[in-house]
């Protein structure tokens, strides 16, 4: 289930938070994450312990980092990646949306976290698919990963061009039905329900996603909006990015 909860100003999974694992989506009153110093002011704030902080460089693309580094870097940016995974206590990883989908895993058995980033492109490519082997390949069993997608633009908002609906028509003919449809002339995609449902293709169970259930261009009050920021009807509204994070402390 996902949760508000308004003492962090965020929202979280019920299936990833517990003792050991703390994870979370920011909203607009945390501030813009596109700023470090936003992310370091919450989490020193709300007193979240970590000795790293890793932050994604998000180029829209499928590559995905496997952090186990060692160095006394407080925070590292890793570059032309869209996802990272990693067994270290301790490390907070970060990527930023305003209308892209985040999306957190964890497997508690093997101490494994992980966070991606993927819009348009890389739903396309089936990033999220490609997380899920990535551990299985550092020795995650399927049936215990646990995933949370976030917030994101809602295919309320999300209208494409003919180019780019054949694009998905391509890769993803079967889910025409659930995935599309057609309003004011337009077609319309949903991001969030074509990653769970890839995350299905790739043997998760239902019961093992959380699903986000609002729109970051239709919810002002609570979330930024790149779509929004570039409509003339709301030429003030401040543009930034939300932030989602996972770090754990200790398993068992």
């Amino acid at each position: 289930m996902i949760v508000h909860n308004s003492h962090f100003s965020i929202f979280y999974s019920t299936l990833i938070n517990d003792g050991s694992f703390f994870s979370g989506f920011s909203t607009k009153i945390v501030g813009d994450g596109r700023n470090i110093q936003t992310i370091l002011r919450f989490l020193n704030f709300n007193k979240i312990l970590y000795k790293k902080i890793i932050v994604l460089g998000q180029i829209h693309s499928i590559n995905i980092y496997f952090y186990n580094e060692k160095n006394n870097l407080e925070i590292q940016k890793i570059d032309d990646v869209d996802g990272v995974i990693t067994n270290q206590k301790n490390t907070v990883l970060i990527v930023r949306n305003a209308d892209c989908l985040p999306i957190i895993f964890v497997d508690k058995h093997r101490g494994l976290i992980g966070i991606s980033h993927q819009g348009w492109r890389g739903t396309l490519k089936k990033m999220s698919i490609k997380m899920i082997d990535s551990f299985v390949d550092r020795g995650s069993k399927k049936e215990h990963i646990r995933i949370a997608l976030g917030p994101a633009i809602g295919a309320c908002c999300y209208n494409i061009t003919d180019d780019r609906y054949y694009e998905f028509m391509s890769e993803f003919h079967r889910y025409e039905d659930r995935i599309f449809h057609f309003e004011q002339g337009r077609r319309h995609l949903n991001l969030s329900v074509l990653n769970y449902l890839q995350l299905q293709d790739a043997g998760i169970e239902k019961s093992q996603i959380d699903f986000f259930p609002f729109c970051t261009q239709c919810d002002k009050k609570r979330f930024f909006s790149f779509r929004r920021s570039q409509n003339k009807r709301d030429k003030g509204d401040v543009f930034g990015d939300m932030f989602s994070f996972i770090t754990f402390s200790h398993v068992g």
